[in-house]
This record gives structure tokens, sequence and C-alpha cells, in this order.
């Protein structure tokens, strides 16, 4: 993947969980999004709901599948994250293409919480994303979805 200055990226919860986590596959891959993108000009991109989400997992008890930290340990690491990403509002419109999203997809259950995430990015004008999850958003059009697997590590991003 291939990432220029002035590209605004939004970066789904697992991107973040994998910066946090070392154990995870892809830590590398997520620590440089996180720590080489922005100075590099891209505009890390999140909503309310990301954050929250990583909050979840990152105090769930690791036998649950989660990170097992504090909420101390977990509300500073997302203070960290914060600080190197936009926050995208979930205003009014982003309620309204939700249900549209949801309409025209035929999203039910979880995969609500993928189209939230599609209409704040619709809603803000974001169109390329990070994740390790493609299937999660294939349903969605007009979205380039960028899988963290093939994020080059050599410094162009």
């Amino acid at each position: 993947m291939a990432t220029m200055a002035g590209e605004r990226l939004f970066c789904d919860t697992n991107v973040l969980l994998s910066a946090v986590d070392k154990k995870r596959a892809l830590h590398r891959q997520a620590l440089h999004v996180l720590d080489a993108l922005p100075n590099q000009g891209v505009e890390l991109c999140l909503n309310g709901q990301v954050i929250r989400e990583f909050l979840v997992v990152s105090t769930r008890p690791i036998e649950v599948n989660g990170l097992g930290l504090t909420p101390q340990e977990a509300v500073g690491n997302a203070d960290a994250i914060v600080d190197r990403c936009t926050i995208l509002e979930e205003n009014r419109d982003v309620a309204a293409r939700l249900r549209q999203l949801v309409r025209a997809a035929g999203c039910a259950g979880k995969q609500i919480h993928d189209a939230n995430i599609v209409a704040t990015m619709q809603a803000h004008g974001v169109t390329r994303m990070l994740t390790d999850n493609l299937a999660d958003f294939r349903r969605f059009s007009g979205l380039d979805v960028v899988d963290l697997a093939r994020l080059s590590l050599d410094g162009g991003g």
C-alpha cells in the first residue's frame, strides 16, 4: 500500500488493537501506521465507535478474547492514539447515511457497526480505510479497503 502526504486514511479498530498488542501478527505494521504515517503527512481518522470498540477489547479479559488491560492502561493507549488522529464526528448526516447503508447493503446485527464506520467516512469525504478484516467492508461500494497485512514498512507507507 502506498500512501501520500495529504491523504486521509480511516483506521479500523483492529489496526489500533494490533498496534497495542505485541502478540498480534500485524503488530509491526499497525505500529508503523500510528508512528510513521502521520509524520509523512497522512491524516489518520477514527470515529467515536472505533475508540469505544478499542476500549472494550482492551479492557476485556484475555480469556474472552480481550487484551486484559486495566482501564487506566487502556485509556492511556487510547489517549496516545487519539493524539495522532482526527476524530470524525458522528452527526445527523452520519445517522442518515447509516440508515441508507443498512437498507442498501442489507446489513444486520454486528454488520451495522461496519455500516456506521462507512457512513461516518462518507459523511466526512474519506474513501480509504485500513483494516485486517477486508471481508467486513467488501459489501460497501465506493470504498478503497486496504489490507493492513500488505502495508509496506520500508518508509513508503
